[in-house]
């Protein structure tokens, strides 16, 4: 009972950085839960988080939300989380470990390249980028990251930002949920902890919306590079 509660409050923080900059709860959250019940529990368990996670700013920021691109990037990227989803359930627990800690690593820079080669993209591109991102989510579940020079390159900024990339993101997590819940992967236990961490950060999107508009650009910036540390020494620290 103490451990949930003490990963409700490290959640409710998780949601609110979540909310400020579009990424870093599951970047926060998965590590631990990995440490805790291993990753074939932790996955499914912070899918169904960052499903309440995403709902919450998707209510925070509706009216800014921009369908057209949330709809081109979807289009591809469900199947291709569907596919991603699968690929994380036929492959060892140390292999998904090791492959999240080098995903999360390799992150720092990449989107560092994204951003700085300036892209302009229209709904063509969205798609194809949703392909891409979606497999990865899937498979490796944070990919925050990367969809925030995606969303951001299609010319959106602060609530348009965040509430399109969390929509988005809602529907690839119910592709992969889909696929967890026929291969028998959402036990009980798992849809009850997912479920307390995934209100956890509802509220701690809400608690965010204030606090968007305060943020600077380098802040953003040093606070995703963070989280992707600390997310990569996490998988790192829980290999057996």
């Amino acid at each position: 009972m103490i451990a949930l509660l003490l990963l409700f409050f490290l959640a409710l923080g998780a949601g609110v950085l979540s909310g400020i900059v579009g990424t870093g709860s599951s970047l926060i959250m998965l590590p631990v839960l990995v440490t805790l019940y291993g990753p074939r529990i932790a996955v499914p368990v912070m899918a169904i988080a960052s499903l309440f996670g995403n709902i919450g700013r998707v209510i925070a920021w509706w009216h800014e939300i921009r369908w057209r691109p949330v709809f081109a990037y979807s289009l591809a990227g469900v199947p291709a989380a569907v596919l991603g989803a699968h690929t994380l359930l036929t492959i060892s627990p140390a292999t998904v470990d090791v492959f999240l800690a080098a995903f999360f690593l390799a992150m720092i820079p990449l989107r560092r390249l994204i951003r700085r080669s300036n892209l302009h993209l229209n709904l063509w591109h969205m798609s194809f980028a949703g392909a891409i991102v979606g497999f990865l989510t899937g498979f490796v579940l944070s990919t925050g990251p990367l969809s925030v020079p995606v969303f951001t390159g299609y010319g959106m900024s602060g609530g348009a930002f965040l509430g399109s990339e969390a929509a988005s993101a809602i529907l690839l997590y119910a592709g992969k949920l889909g696929t967890f819940g026929v291969s028998g992967v959402l036990a009980p236990p798992v849809i009850t902890l997912g479920l307390a961490i995934g209100i956890a950060l509802l509220a701690g999107s809400m608690i965010a919306k204030r606090l968007v508009q305060r943020l600077q650009m380098h802040t953003f910036e040093l606070l995703i590079d963070a989280v992707l540390v600390a997310g990569a020494a996490g998988m790192i620290l829980s290999l057996k």
